[in-house]
């Protein structure tokens, strides 16, 4: 029996609040209703996705197995249903994601003289969405730096690049023509891909602007980005010793379709 997606996002919810009645508030329906569905689902699969007590709910090792498949699952969905509303809606499209100091401008017309009957755009991605605007469909493809959640994902490595300190104007090593980590030994990081439970996550670069100038911390940038964001009160000074920043190409494995291989080939040159 094939899955019924409205169970599954059922089953996401109970399993994301181990809890049936505000899985249900979450959902809109009425907690027996819920309550059904889930039961239905577990006959479908023939597994118990939840163990339930008085002490609460608790999901099962194959309810566990589930939640990791249903999330992607999902995402996929969605994606496609965005895609096919897209393709309604007009021409064909393809959207290209692109962290801050990456630039696709090339690629995107190279790409678009190749195929004029496709519209071309390109959208922004952060470190903390990269992934999920590929895999829910927002995006067709996008330059991604890593970290990289790599689950579903196809990667394409394309270049890397060199990391340099960014620094506030008056810092003790501002002017510097190069600077090796232990130079920074002392000094404050700021944490913006893996935040600590009381800080403000740091999404843009144009937060790490305002967190550095105003003397919160220091953080390393790759190179490119330092080449196109500049203000006086902020500047930059290479470490030699800082591992390299990693660009790459990323799409959802299972869709290697003519535009996204057409355009991979296209990225691809300058790796």
């Amino acid at each position: 029996m094939d899955l019924d997606l409205r169970k599954v996002r059922y089953f996401v919810a109970v399993a994301e609040l181990l809890h049936f009645g505000r899985a249900a508030e979450r959902l809109h329906i009425a907690q027996p209703v819920l309550s059904r569905q889930i039961r239905a689902l577990e006959k479908d699969l023939d597994a118990v996705l939840f163990e339930r007590d008085s002490r609460g709910v608790a999901l099962t090792a194959a309810g566990s197995q589930l939640l990791d498949d249903a999330r992607l699952l999902l995402a996929t969905a969605d994606a496609t249903r965005r895609r096919v509303r897209r393709a309604a809606r007009g021409p064909r499209r393809l959207v290209v994601g692109f962290r801050a100091g990456v630039v696709v401008t090339h690629a995107l017309r190279a790409f678009g003289a190749a195929h004029p009957d496709v519209d071309v755009q390109a959208r922004r991605v952060e470190w903390d969405d990269q992934e999920q605007l590929i895999l829910d469909g927002t995006v067709d493809l996008a330059y991604v730096r890593r970290p990289i959640e790599e689950e579903g994902l196809a990667l394409l490595p394309l270049f890397d690049e060199a990391r340099v300190a960014m620094l506030p104007a008056a810092h003790r090593l501002a002017g510097k023509e190069e600077l090796a980590l232990a130079d920074l030994e002392g000094e404050a990081w700021l944490r913006y891909s893996d935040p600590g439970p009381d800080d403000l996550p740091i999404r843009t670069i144009e937060e790490k602007f305002e967190r550095v100038a105003g003397g919160a911390g220091i953080t390393l940038v790759p190179e490119s980005v330092a080449e196109q964001y500049s203000r006086p009160d902020i500047t930059y000074v290479p470490v030699t010793d800082a591992p390299p920043d990693q660009v790459f190409l990323a799409w959802e494995r299972s869709r290697r379709t003519p535009l996204i291989a057409a355009f991979a080939e296209v990225a691809g040159v300058r790796g």
